[in-house]
């Protein structure tokens, strides 16, 4: 019997080693980590629904920071409508902050303190992400400060609807737990770089997460501070989903069998769009499928603005093809 002994007390060993150094990656991204990471609170006004009335709302959530002059990244949903912000750092000093951006259609949002000696975090590039890959979350879950809970990347490139009504395009997916009062914090890879910004979770569901990834979290963060908010294209047109007969995917070789109903046309939009009509169905951009407005809302990059696009549409039975020039969205 002495062989399986040792067999198995030479498996336990190596378990131990193995959950030894989880645990020390674990502890190192947190104490690397745990200086940039703020609690932020909110207050507000809003309406008592009982008796109408103004009352002050407080709301709190996470954040962490970016840059040594105090720039704060955290969720658009977190500091929304506030007229007080505040961020407690690590150490206990709480901080005011000033709104520089925001931007729901991504619920990003750069906050700014001032201070001095501030920990911050570095973005990762989450292009270089894979599933499966440690995932650790730090943020102030229901008030209770500095939790810390790990995970996996559960998957990529997943597409989340912000409260405006937009796609979010480039969310992660972890099960590491997140709880009302993560939201805005980090997400962050065994090197303790930032992978994503903890948006959202489904109460219904267990281990079901979401983060902002990286790359686009940066990318908004960046054009919030320099400009205030991120400039995007429109069409100046109300439109809706509706599907297209066999006859019309068969007609326009389309691989999609749905398009965008023109419904309305919006005056004064500062776009010259008067190639569209009510009543055509959009198909394309620049040779790009239509399907859907989250379609129309990924083409309509500010890149956009004041240049020629050529659209695709059905009119009266027949494809057709418009020239519109988008302008920006206000």
């Amino acid at each position: 019997m002495e062989p399986m002994i040792q067999w198995v007390n030479n498996d336990l060993e190596r378990d131990r080693e193995l959950l030894d150094s989880y645990s020390r990656t674990i502890t190192g991204v947190v104490a690397g980590a745990g200086a940039a990471v703020v609690h932020i609170q909110v207050e507000k006004t809003e309406t008592d629904p009982r008796t109408k009335a103004p009352r002050t709302a407080r709301g709190a959530g996470s954040g962490f920071i970016i840059s040594s002059d105090g720039f704060i990244v955290t969720n658009h949903h977190v500091i929304e409508g506030a007229e007080k912000i505040q961020a407690t750092l690590a150490g206990g000093q709480v901080l005011q902050a000033d709104l520089k951006g925001s931007d729901p259609s991504t619920d990003i949002a750069v906050i700014k303190v001032y201070g001095e000696g501030l920990g911050t975090l570095a973005f990762a590039d989450s292009d270089r992400l894979q599933v499966g890959q440690i995932a650790i979350a730090v943020g102030n879950p229901l008030g209770l400060q500095y939790t810390v809970t790990s995970g996996i990347v559960s998957a990529l490139g997943r597409t989340l609807r912000a409260k405006n009504g937009r796609l979010i395009d480039d969310v992660l997916q972890t099960d590491a737990a997140l709880n009302p009062g993560n939201s805005g914090g980090p997400l962050l890879d065994t090197h303790g770089h930032v992978i994503g910004v903890n948006t959202a979770t489904i109460p219904s569901a267990q281990g079901l997460c979401f983060a902002v990834s990286s790359n686009l979290s940066s990318y908004i963060a960046g054009k919030l501070i320099i400009e205030g908010r991120v400039r995007r294209a429109q069409l100046g047109i109300a439109g809706q989903l509706v599907n297209l007969t066999e006859r019309m995917v068969a007609v326009g070789k389309l691989s999609r069998h749905t398009g965008v109903y023109v419904s309305e046309k919006i005056a004064d939009a500062g776009v010259r769009n008067d190639a569209l009509r009510v009543g055509d169905i959009l198909v394309a951009f620049n040779g790009l499928p239509v399907g859907s407005t989250d379609d129309l809302h990924r083409y309509l990059t500010f890149e956009t603005v004041g240049v020629r696009q050529e659209l695709t549409v059905f009119r009266d039975g027949q494809l057709q093809t418009v020239a519109v020039v988008p302008g920006e969205r206000r």
